[in-house]
């Protein structure tokens, strides 16, 4: 596929070098409530809701403040499903946190997963061949929906369960989340060094 002669600031590769910190950002936060939710036997409804609150809100900040870095100007199409899917994610994740219960976990958190798992798919498809992130997106986005499809049938089984669910999502997303950012570092070395040379 070829890039248009002279593209927009919305259709524009950005650099390797840009993109890669807040990838592995934000990797790292869906390992890190991946492992939570792994290694913690017995937790409560609040603390449910304060991990999963912090989860959500932490990668919905991550994806806002990343707009500018991934190439897509805010105002067009693309940047707006962005943003919206940001902004989901923080207010799924802040009332997550302040209302301790499996039914708005599960409900709410499945909401702001499905949102975002479209957006990102959306992305992915409509920005394929124009962004290093699109296969990601793709990817991201699938589990994204897979685990907001998952939630609500087991909010009867309580925070064990749901957490559980969650955090396996978290941890393939942040697996993938892994190797793209270290794949878009790699590659911004390469380009520092050819730059040299």
């Amino acid at each position: 596929m070829t890039l248009p002669a002279a593209p927009d600031a919305s259709t524009a590769l950005p650099a390797a070098a840009v993109l890669w910190k807040p990838v592995l950002i934000r990797a790292a936060i869906a390992l890190g409530f991946g492992a939570v939710t792994v290694f913690w036997a017995a937790p409560t409804t609040m603390g449910m809701g304060w991990a999963g609150g912090a989860y959500l809100l932490a990668t919905g900040l991550v994806l806002l403040r990343s707009i500018h870095q991934t190439g897509i100007r805010p105002g067009s199409a693309a940047g707006k499903v962005l943003s919206a899917a940001g902004a989901v994610l923080t207010g799924t994740g802040a009332a997550v946190g302040l209302i301790s219960g499996s039914l708005v976990f599960g409900v709410l958190a499945a909401l702001g997963l499905g949102l975002a798992g479209a957006a990102e798919l959306y992305l992915g498809i409509t920005l394929r061949g124009r962004s290093l992130l699109a296969r990601d997106w793709i990817a991201s986005g699938v589990i994204g929906l897979g685990t907001a499809a998952l939630l609500p049938f087991f909010i009867d089984l309580g925070p064990h369960a749901l957490l559980g669910i969650a955090g396996g999502g978290g941890i393939i997303s942040g697996v993938l989340w892994v190797l793209a950012g270290l794949t878009l570092r790699h590659d911004a070395r390469a380009d520092s060094a050819e730059a040299v040379n």
